[in-house]
């Protein structure tokens, strides 16, 4: 099994740069004593001549960062839901009414959070009713004038009066 890879504080890393830069002790002998290759030592001792203790805090930049953009996410989400909020206020009863709501342009706002915001099914917001043939409208008028007539006969009797 491989060995797991150590991560080691910014603090750490810049004693044992600073070690590196004394020259008190050799090379090898600061890397025995903390059990570390002399390459790490020297690429820590190279980036501290070169930026100071700061290039070691990169923990705390990326914390920073990854909090800004955690923050900016919300505030983007509190302002979308205030907005749908003010949309969806009052929500009307009849269907006609939250389609009519639904229609309306609304740039920000998707057609499919509309509907979900106003509790309409999306499929009733498509739906259009289809129109009778005249020819239906016909045979339901006829229908209906014999049934106030005589409204006790049944299918086979309505069926051979229509005929």
């Amino acid at each position: 099994m491989a060995k797991k890879r150590r991560r080691h504080l910014a603090e750490f890393k810049f004693q044992i740069a600073l070690e590196a830069l004394e020259g008190s002790k050799t090379m090898s002998q600061t890397s025995s004593e903390h059990s570390l290759h002399s390459n790490v030592i020297r690429s820590w001792k190279q980036k501290l001549l070169e930026s100071g203790p700061s290039v070691f805090a990169r923990n705390g930049e990326r914390k920073q960062r990854e909090q800004e953009a955690q923050e900016a996410e919300l505030y983007e989400q509190i302002g979308r839901l205030k907005m749908e909020l003010e949309w969806g206020k009052k929500l009307p009863a009849s269907v006609r009414e939250k389609r009519r709501m639904v229609d309306g342009q609304h740039a920000t706002l998707s057609i499919r959070r509309r509907c979900e915001l106003l509790e309409l099914n999306r499929a009733s917001f498509y739906y259009q009713a289809a129109s009778e043939s005249a020819l239906n409208q016909h045979l339901m008028r006829l229908i209906d004038e014999q049934f106030q007539c005589t409204p006790f006969y049944g299918w086979p009797k309505m069926t051979a009066h229509l005929r």
